[in-house]
């Protein structure tokens, strides 16, 4: 999988939530953050980290099944499913 890490936006774009998007809770300099990220660890982190803000913002369950079919489509490992030990 050589491709990229997709973005985590998916397509929403609507800052309602005091600056963060109600699709992906990025705000708008964490977009253009995202963007400027060229190593994959780094993009990786940054789900990671979204997803983290996510859970403590709340109302974010949709997104999950929207990025991860995103990835499928573009044939990546979704960063934000993490492996749990047995």
């Amino acid at each position: 999988m050589s491709q990229k890490t997709p973005s985590p936006c998916i397509g929403v774009c609507k800052f309602k939530r005091a600056g963060h998007c109600i699709g992906c809770s990025m705000t708008k300099d964490q977009k253009t953050l995202y963007k400027k990220l060229k190593k994959a660890k780094h993009r990786e982190a940054f789900v990671e980290m979204l997803t983290a803000q996510q859970a403590v913002m709340g109302k974010y369950s949709h997104w999950d099944k929207s990025y991860a079919r995103k990835c499928a489509k573009k044939g990546v490992r979704n960063p934000a499913v993490r492996i749990s030990a047995a």
